[in-house]
């Protein structure tokens, strides 16, 4: 398979053509000098191949040497380890596949500021303003060396090795005094492994600030809203579009949790009652990083929802006394019939667009948006409902269902 990789000193001018979240920053750059990215983020196997090789393989090889990786010289072996195994298995590549169904949505949508009308002629030089702002913001070096710095000083040595590493006899090594003793596998995974799937998790979250930053200079131009348009909040209904962008992302924070529950219900003691209250906190922020940055919005959607229902009310008052005084007054003249007449037509549609008006929201998005979202952050988490119950009673479940 042949491919065109463009030269990096010209990649910022063809970078600044097309809005995107992800064709940028220095990681991006060293993709395509190992020939692991096109310019338009190809080669989307070959860079989960690499990542799983260089995160996950080391781990399975270390443990078999150290006699940890299955049977029962640990309490944790590493094959039964499924907070691991699905971190580097699966969310990991859920990461990397997010960065092309965000980029291709995302410049499909914002297409749409444009080819919709809804940036005025002489605002066009602040919406690219504010292209150009996310741009450079995407592309700095010093954002991505302060993430693996925040990794490497505290995700690592204080979060994981103090709190988030499980406390049992692991292939990984052992926990005493409250503190992990890794073993050589254990210093692999906490050197390499979580360093290298939290710096992605970062890297989308600081993604995301951008995101938030880049809507909320555009809510400040004076967009052309129409309090009539059929999709309820004034033409911004394409903003929607991130529910399935970011839906990879949402999958992949969905299945590290669940493997954070996992392991500690088949090796620790808990049951899934237990975290209940960390699923709800965690959907609810996984909501509101997708949903929430469209909220910037709020104010000019409800400012023009207003002024729709007053000018519109004005005129709906205008019609509908015209018409009183035309066929309820005497006004009509005698030979128009009232049968046919297009003034009851123009009467409905005058209803129908107040009412429309009436309707607009005051947010880009709806109740079922949100459950949506929300939903497909659970999902990872839905199968650990089986652990709720014996084989004996799922199987028992089942056969009365068949029978």
């Amino acid at each position: 398979m042949s491919y065109s990789i463009p030269a990096l000193d010209n990649l910022d001018k063809r970078e600044g053509e097309d809005f995107s979240l992800v064709l940028g920053g220095p990681l991006f750059r060293l993709w395509i000098g190992m020939r692991l990215s096109g310019g338009h983020l190809e080669l989307v196997r070959r860079r989960i191949i690499v990542m799983v090789c260089a995160a996950w393989l080391p781990l399975l090889l270390l443990s078999a040497i150290e006699g940890h990786a299955w049977g029962a010289s640990v309490r944790l072996p590493f094959l039964l380890d499924v907070e691991q195994n699905l971190r580097l298995l699966v969310a990991l590549p859920l990461l990397i596949v997010a960065e092309l169904t965000v980029h291709t949505r995302m410049r499909q949508g914002m297409a749409q500021f444009l080819v919709l009308g809804l940036i005025p002629e002489g605002a066009r030089a602040q919406f690219e303003s504010a292209v150009a702002s996310a741009m450079r913001l995407r592309n700095s070096r010093a954002a991505e060396l302060l993430l693996i710095a925040l990794v490497y000083g505290v995700g690592v040595p204080y979060l994981w090795r103090n709190y988030l590493a499980l406390d049992v006899v692991s292939w990984y090594g052992v926990m005493v005094a409250g503190k992990l003793h890794p073993s050589l596998a254990g210093w692999w995974l906490g050197c390499v492994s979580v360093p290298l799937l939290q710096f992605l998790f970062l890297r989308w979250y600081f993604r995301l600030f951008i995101w938030t930053r880049f809507l909320w200079q555009v809510s400040n131009i004076e967009l052309r809203l129409l309090p009539t348009h059929p999709d309820r909040c004034g033409g911004l209904s394409f903003l929607m579009f991130v529910r399935f962008a970011f839906a990879p992302l949402l999958l992949a924070q969905g299945v590290d949790l669940a493997g954070v529950i996992a392991n500690r219900i088949l090796f620790a003691g808990g049951a899934l009652p237990d975290f209940l209250d960390l699923i709800a906190v965690i959907i609810a922020v996984a909501v509101f990083i997708v949903i929430g940055p469209l909220l910037v919005f709020t104010r000019k959607l409800e400012a023009v929802a207003r002024a729709g229902v007053r000018e519109y009310g004005e005129l709906a008052q205008r019609y509908v006394r015209d018409f009183d005084q035309k066929w309820l007054r005497g006004g009509a003249p005698a030979d128009e019939p009232l049968l046919g007449s297009e003034d009851i037509e123009s009467l409905a549609d005058m209803g129908n667009s107040f009412q429309v008006v009436q309707q607009m929201r005051w947010v880009p998005f709806t109740l079922r948006d949100v459950i949506l979202v929300a939903v497909i952050s659970l999902l990872p988490i839905l199968p650990l409902v089986l652990t709720m119950f014996s084989l004996h009673d799922l199987l028992g479940h089942l056969l009365r269902l068949i029978f």
